[in-house]
């Protein structure tokens, strides 16, 4: 089955616990459709670089999935539908990093190499 990563970002006013839901529930329309997830993340509230729907700040959520593309397609259409997600980004990719992603390692820990190679 093909391997997806998925960002999306919900409405500023929600609490902390309806968006980690929001990750559940787009989740559980993956599996109904013959998917699953393979790793999920909060990424928190970041402020955005402009504005979206009046928001300056939105709820981060990132899933990693494998799905049949039908099934993306019906989550992708889902969350389009939903009042409280305001963008939404996929990607296909080859394989999953294992671990946490970028946004989730503390910035010591990310291997950026070293800077004097880059002058």
């Amino acid at each position: 089955m093909p391997l997806y990563e998925h960002v999306f970002i919900s409405r500023q006013d929600l609490s902390n616990t309806q968006a980690e839901g929001l990750i559940e529930h787009f989740g559980t329309v993956l599996a109904d459709n013959g998917g699953k997830v393979v790793d999920s993340e909060y990424w928190g509230v970041k402020t955005m670089a402009y504005r979206i729907n009046k928001n300056r700040k939105g709820h981060y959520g990132f899933m990693k999935t494998e799905a049949p593309a039908p099934a993306v397609q019906e989550m992708e259409r889902l969350m389009r539908l939903h009042d409280d997600v305001m963008r939404v980004l996929t990607i296909k990719v080859d394989g999953h990093d294992e671990g946490p992603s970028i946004q989730m390692q503390k910035r010591d820990d990310r291997d950026r190499g070293d800077r004097r190679d880059r002058r």
